[in-house]
């Protein structure tokens, strides 16, 4: 379809209108920072409306933990943050959320084996998760459409779905690739729709176990190549302790940014604490 010129220039005197008006290092208006700076750096402050981000990973790397863990400081900046889980309970994911936020193990929190500072500090942490525009939700239902339209009432800026090959396909009778390719393309069809960014995790299913570099690349999604077709930005999580178990790569953690639609690709370096299953920027460590 033709843009009416008069509708073009229009478009193009309004971005430069929001160019001029953005203060130097800010976040763009229409991007929902992940929290994780070095991250943001390299994605242009963070996801944009309109974009289908696919964060994939091996088996236990912790993809999970880093979609909640981004979850939770997009939140922090009062962005509204739906939270689809097809694996976790709501109790359990906020259990995962209070060890983040407290820096205490899980079993220390379900054991209650607590001195009184750190019950505080959980008490504290608890009432900081309570007060974030942050809502959690089953991943069921028929299709997309159905399995997602509980988040709708909140306006959610930032739609994250745990984890793609679980969340139902718009179609039946199809095969799994075809089911992912199907979900990916319904789901980049929803960014656009309810212009809004979505984080969904996903399996590698095409990845070689046998292959001497474990990083992710674009092929090991699958999905008849939809995750590499569709989606805006492609990152992938890597800890390289998982397959080499030396103490001195020990939770170093790779992320990959390795389609990026409008911007560079690269790497970016995370800090993996396993005990509260927690991930921290390398550059810009947390305090």
């Amino acid at each position: 379809m033709t843009i009416p010129r008069r509708r073009q220039r229009d478009s193009l005197i309004d971005l430069i209108a929001q160019v001029d008006a953005l203060p130097d290092g800010e976040t763009p208006p229409d991007t929902v920072p992940t929290g994780f700076p070095s991250l943001d750096r390299a994605i242009g402050g963070g996801f944009r409306e309109r974009d289908l981000v696919v964060l994939g990973g091996d088996v236990g790397v912790g993809k999970s933990a880093l979609a909640l863990g981004i979850a939770l400081r997009a939140a922090a900046t009062q962005h509204r943050v739906a939270f689809f889980s097809g694996e976790m309970d709501e109790g359990r994911l906020l259990e995962r959320a209070l060890a983040m936020e407290a820096r205490i193990s899980v079993d220390a929190i379900r054991s209650g084996s607590l001195p009184d500072e750190r019950r505080s500090e959980l008490g504290a942490a608890a009432v900081h998760i309570r007060d974030l525009p942050l809502r959690i939700f089953p991943l069921t239902g028929r299709g997309p459409d159905d399995s997602l339209a509980a988040a709708w009432d909140d306006r959610p800026d930032l739609l994250v779905i745990d984890y793609l090959q679980l969340l139902p396909p718009p179609e039946t009778g199809l095969s799994q690739e075809e089911s992912c390719a199907a979900s990916v393309r319904a789901l980049k069809a929803l960014t656009l729709d309810r212009e809004i960014a979505c984080l969904t995790v996903a399996h590698l299913p095409s990845q070689d176990a046998e292959r001497s570099d474990r990083r992710p690349n674009l092929d090991d999604f699958g999905a008849l190549d939809s995750v590499k077709q569709h989606a805006d930005v492609v990152i992938g999580l890597y800890r390289e302790d998982m397959y080499t178990g030396g103490m001195d790569v020990k939770g170093a953690t790779e992320l990959i940014v390795m389609k990026n639609r409008n911007g560079p690709t690269g790497f970016i370096d995370l800090y993996f604490h396993r005990q509260w299953m927690r991930f921290e920027d390398m550059l810009d460590p947390d305090r």
